[in-house]
């Protein structure tokens, strides 16, 4: 079980800083969970991803359930044993893939929106279907992305599977919506989810190992995210995710953010679902959240993308070959200590992992080390 001690609020925003126990150590909260989808980092090892400081990790428990299967990772240990990772580690509960093998897929978008096509325009009404999985009121029927079976994850399927994988943390299961959902299918999908969320309480009944997190949905509307609050707020969770579409951009993102956390108890942790481009972190920060997880430093560093002081840096470009100089000269992480620009750029045009795992390693230490000094500016009252 977990212990959630708020050590410091903030004066000028919601930003508070936090100690989170748990069975595998303790992490100093706010901070970025990367995304180990398979039990692992890609192209890292555990002990590798340590040095990046990172302090938990989050997988991913529909893929897991895909392979090696729950009770291949249970027969090995769990989690931790499995993948050698000594230190805390989340779940999410397939609710994610809900909303991307779904209508995300189905209409090539994201949880946040830059724009809608035409004003107030809706295209996922109640009673709709995404393509290749079917909801209903019981779970969730998928099609394999492997063998194309139909496979079946409900509320009491995902806890089972969670508690088999044996993360510290692990997350109700939920309907990610996906933006252009309209509001009579949103408040369906909150039912729903809300069913969900009391079978997955009681499916952990007993159980003292492990945390339970209940998501918050609602889409982009306000009445919708404050009944879902105030709902999951009402039952037995050690915490808070708060999932789903997050609106038309990053000012309704705030909005939607801001109807949650200020009906959830103060003394929990409250984690943002899949956000965290550098420039959203200190503000979803100041918004009152403690945790939050996000592919942004791995995924863009397996395509050649550099996140440092100067902005980020691409290198596939041909330029970037004749660059004698380290990768980031203000960064202290061994890849800025030891590689030159020049040498990651022919490894990236070259498609050589090496270099996949060298900007690997340095957007990962980036970014934590981006949060440290957020943790900073807390401690010393200029956040």
């Amino acid at each position: 079980m977990i212990e959630f001690q708020v050590i410091k609020k903030s004066n000028k925003s919601l930003a508070r800083l936090g100690i989170l126990k748990t069975s595998h150590g303790e992490i100093e909260t706010p901070t970025l969970v990367p995304v180990a989808t398979q039990a692992v980092i890609k192209t890292l090892t555990s002990e590798e991803v340590l040095e990046t400081k990172t302090q938990i990790l989050i997988s991913n428990t529909f893929h897991l359930h895909l392979k090696p299967g729950e009770d291949f990772i249970r027969k090995s240990g769990g989690l931790h044993k499995f993948m050698n990772w000594r230190k805390p580690i989340m779940t999410d509960s397939g609710g994610f893939q809900v909303f991307s093998l779904g209508f995300g897929h189905d209409l090539n978008v994201g949880k946040l929106l830059k724009y809608f096509p035409g004003k107030n325009h809706q295209i996922i009404e109640h009673g709709k279907q995404p393509k290749r999985l079917k909801i209903t009121d019981d779970g969730v029927i998928f099609k394999s992305p492997i063998d194309g079976k139909e496979l079946f994850i409900g509320p009491k399927k995902s806890i089972d599977i969670q508690k088999k994988l044996g993360a510290d943390i692990i997350f109700a299961f939920d309907e990610c919506t996906a933006p252009l959902c309209s509001y009579d299918y949103a408040k369906k999908a909150l039912k729903r989810t809300h069913n969900w969320a009391k079978i997955c309480v009681e499916s952990m009944r007993g159980n003292k190992k492990q945390s339970l997190f209940g998501i918050i949905q609602g889409s982009r509307f306000k009445d919708l995210r404050e009944e879902g609050a105030d709902f999951i707020n009402s039952l037995d969770f050690a915490g808070f995710g708060i999932g789903g579409d997050l609106g038309e951009d990053k000012r309704q993102m705030k909005e939607v953010v801001g109807w949650a956390v200020s009906r959830l108890q103060v003394s929990k942790p409250r984690h943002l679902l899949g956000i965290g481009y550098l420039e959203d972190i200190e503000n979803i920060i100041k918004w009152g959240i403690d945790t939050f997880d996000c592919t942004v430093p791995t995924h863009y560093a397996r395509r050649g993308i550099a996140f440092t002081g100067a902005g980020k840096i691409n290198f596939n470009k041909t330029l970037l070959l004749k660059s004698k100089i380290s990768l980031d000269k203000n960064c202290s992480c061994f890849v800025c200590k030891n590689y030159k620009r020049n040498y990651i750029a022919h490894l990236i045009r070259a498609k050589e992992i090496t270099g996949m795992k060298l900007l690997t390693f340095h957007n990962l230490y980036y970014f934590n080390n981006f949060v440290e000094k957020i943790r900073e500016k807390i401690k010393s009252g200029k956040l």
